[in-house]
């Protein structure tokens, strides 16, 4: 893993695009130079970032599969080819139509019979109702004819009761005797006038087991009632679903084929992928970073994507994942990172808004109308880990340390020069942040054959994440 230091410096001049000379950001370091050099320390913007090489896939796509309410269908007619490009809503693959009519004829021809079946059983539900009176009408003149033959029962038992206690108690109460005498066959002809016309108790009991069974039979009928509005309510919801399905398969969204999986008069069942469509303006690229650089990189972090096959192309990405398993190779640990990368019509249109219109100019100069992202196609991502904005700025060439103390040579006005103590902030392989000890415009000295490497920062300031040039 090779990690790379890069400085943005972008100044925009009467809305054209100039970068200043002494901080602009290149590829390659400076050479050696002949003498020593004195660079004004000037205001710019500086960027550390994790690079890694990878290639471009595609983040967007969908397998658009025949969602069938039967269970197996067949292809009428596919109407697009791999590598196609299609527009959103468009048609893609068709199902044999008088089938699928076929099909939507026979779940509602089930939501009517099951309508019917409901309506049969509220009827035999009615019917048990009234069954139910019936019964519980009968038991219950029944048990009152029953009642009336144990009251007069009664009545004959206490005459005589009362008659056999005057005969031997008081037998010359003969009147008394002659009254008790006719009350009692009086009551005699009633028992026998009422138990002539009643049920025995062995009917009130039959009457009492058909009122148990036609209960019985009234919460059958319930339940079959219950189980009739679910059957109801299933189909219903069958046939509500199957006319929610279509027997065509059109695009989501706008893109192309990258693979058809059926043909005309395939037998396909529920599920089956038929096309298999793509976003072409949707890219992410998988890259490998290295374990001493992993704990830099954080979900939604900000990179930027440049494509090798056209040079000047950056493109704004965000780290979408992180793998939380290591790749060990040889031991050399890696983990694998996923950015995803904006499309090229939202990085013009953020110009727009942003009203950079020289920016946006630029990025029109560099991209050709027709050009078009590739899967496949080399990148190389650069991670943001820190970035400052409107900072002092001066070649790492120019900074020298002793111990803990960083110091550079200023030019004065006279014309001789004094070393200066500097507090130094971020650094990359270019420029280094100064914090304190000097101002815009003050001069310092470059010294003769100095490259521009990293210094390390003064104790309580960021600390600089260095790397190798980028080659």
């Amino acid at each position: 893993m090779v990690r790379i230091l890069k400085i943005m410096l972008i100044t925009f001049v009467l809305g054209g695009l100039l970068a200043v000379p002494v901080l602009g950001c290149t590829s390659e370091p400076e050479p050696a130079v002949s003498e020593n050099q004195v660079v004004a320390v000037q205001r710019g913007d500086l960027t550390i970032d994790i690079t890694a090489a990878g290639n471009l896939a595609l983040s967007h796509t969908e397998d658009l599969a025949f969602d069938l309410f039967y269970q197996e269908g067949t292809v009428e007619e596919v109407l697009v080819e791999e590598g196609d490009t299609v527009e959103e809503g468009q048609v893609l693959v068709k199902l044999d139509t008088e089938e699928w009519e076929e099909q939507l004829s026979a779940l509602e021809d089930k939501v009517t019979d099951a309508e019917r079946g409901l309506t049969a059983n509220k009827r035999d539900l009615i019917q048990k109702e009234i069954n139910l009176k019936n019964a519980e009408a009968a038991l219950e003149k029944a048990e009152d004819a029953w009642l009336d033959t144990v009251s007069a029962g009664r009545k004959v038992r206490r005459l005589e009761q009362r008659l056999e206690w005057y005969s031997e108690n008081d037998p010359e109460e003969v009147e008394k005797i002659d009254e008790i005498e006719e009350d009692l066959a009086r009551a005699w002809n009633d028992f026998f006038r009422v138990a002539s016309d009643s049920a025995d108790a062995r009917e009130v009991a039959a009457k009492e087991m058909g009122v148990e069974l036609a209960q019985a039979q009234l919460e059958g009928a319930q339940i079959s009632i219950d189980d009739a509005e679910q059957d109801l309510a299933d189909a219903q919801e069958d046939l509500e679903e199957a006319k929610s399905k279509s027997p065509i398969i059109t695009a989501p969204f706008a893109g192309f084929v990258t693979t058809v999986n059926v043909e005309g008069g395939d037998e396909v069942l529920k599920g089956t992928v038929a096309v298999t469509i793509a976003d072409p303006n949707e890219f992410e690229a998988d890259i490998l970073i290295s374990e001493m650089d992993i704990f830099h990189v954080k979900l939604g972090g900000e990179a930027s994507v440049q494509v090798d096959a056209m040079p000047g192309l950056s493109l704004p990405a965000k780290v979408t994942h992180i793998s939380p398993t290591a790749n060990i190779q040889s031991g050399v640990v890696n983990y694998q990172v996923k950015v995803e990368i904006e499309s090229l019509e939202a990085v013009i249109q953020e110009r727009q808004e942003t009203r950079q219109e020289a920016m946006q100019q630029a990025i029109l100069t560099i991209i050709p109308e027709d050009f078009q992202l590739r899967e496949g196609l080399t990148v190389t991502v650069s991670i943001i880990v820190e970035q400052k904005s409107d900072v002092l700025l001066v070649p790492n060439g120019a900074i020298t340390t002793q111990g803990r103390q960083t110091y550079v040579q200023v030019v004065l006005p006279d014309g001789t020069s004094e070393e200066r103590a500097i507090q130094t902030g971020i650094s990359n392989w270019q420029y280094t942040e100064v914090i304190e000890g000097l101002s815009e415009g003050e001069q310092v000295i470059v010294p003769q054959g100095t490259t521009t490497t990293p210094t390390t920062p003064q104790p309580g300031g960021p600390v600089p994440f260095f790397g190798p040039p980028h080659r």
